[in-house]
């Protein structure tokens, strides 16, 4: 493909790459952030607000990162192809080329080290081996020999970074240790980061299916995937009983206030079939994350 492309009228430069950057499920990368930070404004007298900002920067150029190499890479391997369901790709759909997608999703990597820098002299080793594994795994989220999207495994691997590794992080950073209760927020919330990546496995089974790409949606099929997400949906409440045992009433009542967001999109993938319409539950299963993730936040500093 030529590097000069001729993009639509309608679409410049500018949006394709506000496009293939995912701006909806953003959200997912700094209410860990957010959750994890509340937490730790009641352990010290004063945060470190410039590990936070490095924090989420870290985050979000991960994110983004894992975002332009999976386009770059969907499209290199034949998984993304006409008649998918999902948003349109810029790779797929020529509005960028394959280099230029993954150049900038290295770069992004790149940011993320670089952003890292005082976070791994401030936290010592275990930032350091924290944050290359996000960045290895970002890149083997559909990079490498086994690429963690097409063998059913990226469902954890969301729970463990965009849940546990970056809600503790930022605690750690603040506090220098990780406490039970940073754990079981950061499960909450990982949880609900899952959402919409099982949401996005299950509009797209029939074509992953197609391109051999076996994610769980694939192999148990649509019912498991419905299930999947209903239970991702579910059990942070569940785990709001925590709360209740260690006499923080208002971080297991506040997030209540999200649980009519929540089931009306956990409803919706019920009665609906995979289809485009996914998309807009996509995006507000990443809304209620962060309804969620705040509320949580926000019941924390009131307890």
């Amino acid at each position: 493909m030529s590097e000069c492309v001729s993009l639509p009228k309608e679409m410049t430069s500018f949006k394709a790459w506000i496009l293939a950057s995912r701006p909806r499920t953003l959200p997912v990368s700094f209410v860990p952030i957010i959750v994890g930070t509340a937490l730790a404004m009641g352990q010290v007298k004063q945060l470190k607000w410039e590990l936070v900002i490095l924090t989420l920067l870290c985050s979000l150029w991960i994110q983004i990162g894992t975002n332009l190499t999976n386009d770059a890479l969907d499209f290199k391997k034949g998984t993304d192809r006409a008649g998918r369901l999902g948003p349109l790709r810029v790779t797929q759909n020529g509005l960028l080329t394959f280099k230029q997608v993954w150049i900038a999703g290295c770069l992004c990597f790149a940011l993320a080290l670089l952003c890292g820098i005082p976070l791994m002299l401030a936290g010592g080793w275990p930032l350091f081996s924290v944050l290359l594994l996000s960045v290895a795994c970002g890149y083997l989220y559909t990079g490498g020999p086994y690429p963690l999207a097409y063998i059913g495994v990226s469902d954890f691997f969301v729970l463990i970074f965009f849940g546990w590794v970056s809600t503790c992080s930022v605690y750690y950073l603040q506090t220098g240790q990780v406490s039970l209760n940073c754990f079981m927020a950061a499960t909450q919330i990982g949880l609900l980061a899952m959402v919409p990546h099982s949401i996005n496995n299950l509009r797209d089974h029939l074509t992953d299916a197609a391109a051999n790409k076996k994610t769980l949606a694939v192999r148990f099929g649509p019912y498991f995937g419905r299930w999947e997400i209903t239970l991702e949906s579910l059990l942070p409440f569940l785990i709001g009983g925590w709360w209740l045992m260690q006499g923080a009433i208002w971080m297991a009542l506040l997030p209540l206030l999200s649980v009519p967001l929540i089931l009306a999109n956990v409803r919706a993938i019920w009665l609906t079939e995979p289809s485009p319409v996914y998309n807009q539950f996509l995006a507000k299963s990443a809304l209620c994350q962060m309804a969620f993730g705040s509320l949580l936040a926000l019941g924390y500093l009131f307890s």
